[in-house]
Parts: structure tokens; C-alpha cells; sequence
């Protein structure tokens, strides 16, 4: 049974940092690209980042660029969003998925496995 638990998120004061992690099981890891979406309140389903197979290729939506990392260890399982500077308007629950189809995959319905999200709230 293939499965994805995010951890690390949390309450935390504009500006500061966070870091989330997704443990992924019942998959070959390394075949599959990693992303993170988020999910406002009161707004759809929004893409921020993903990582390629072995991490050599990167995307992240505008907003976030120059303050999120997305990493990947292969050997643990586990792709990595580093989240600096947070402002509340990151204010979401975010979710790790993997897809099979592309090294930096924006669309949502291409993503063949979810986690059960983790919410990070940013106060001004």
C-alpha cells in the first residue's frame, strides 16, 4: 500500500521558517517525480514546487521562488520543502504527491499518489 505522510507543519509569525517533510512507502521512490501543492482557505488547490527523480531539476510557482527549497534524499524516502520568510498569505494546508509522468509536473490530476496534507498557519 503506497503512502505519504507529511510532518512539520505548524504555527509560526511572518518571517519566520519552517520545514516540511513527506515519507514516502510502497513505491519505488526514485522512479517517481515528487511536488507539493497547497490548499488556501476558500481557494482551489494551488501547485508550488516539484523535484525531479534524482533532484537535478526543480520548478516553483512565482510567489514562492527565492524563499522555498524542495529537496529529495532517496536513500531515506523523503522529499523536503525548506519554507523561509513565510508571510501569511502561505497560510495553507499543504500536500506531497508523486507522479510517474514528468520531472516537474504543475498539473494536479497527473499525480497518481497524495499525502493527508499539513497545515501551516503564518500570523501577520
Amino acid at each position: 500500500q503506497v503512502q505519504l505522510v507529511e510532518s512539520g507543519g505548524g504555527l509560526v509569525q511572518a518571517g519566520d521558517s519552517l520545514r516540511l517533510s513527506c515519507a514516502a512507502s510502497g513505491l519505488t521512490f526514485s522512479s517517481y517525480a515528487m511536488g507539493w501543492f497547497r490548499r488556501a482557505p476558500g481557494k482551489e488547490r494551488e501547485f508550488v514546487t516539484a523535484i525531479s527523480r534524482s533532484g537535478g531539476s526543480t520548478a516553483y510557482t512565482d510567489s514562492v521562488k527565492g524563499r522555498f527549497t524542495i529537496s529529495r534524499d532517496n536513500a531515506k524516502n523523503t522529499v523536503y520543502l525548506q519554507m523561509n520568510s513565510l508571510k501569511p498569505e502561505d497560510t495553507a494546508v499543504y500536500y506531497c504527491a508523486a507522479t510517474y509522468y514528468s520531472s516537474t509536473n504543475s498539473r494536479p490530476g497527473d499525480y497518481a499518489y497524495w499525502g493527508q496534507g499539513t497545515q501551516v498557519t503564518v500570523s501577520s
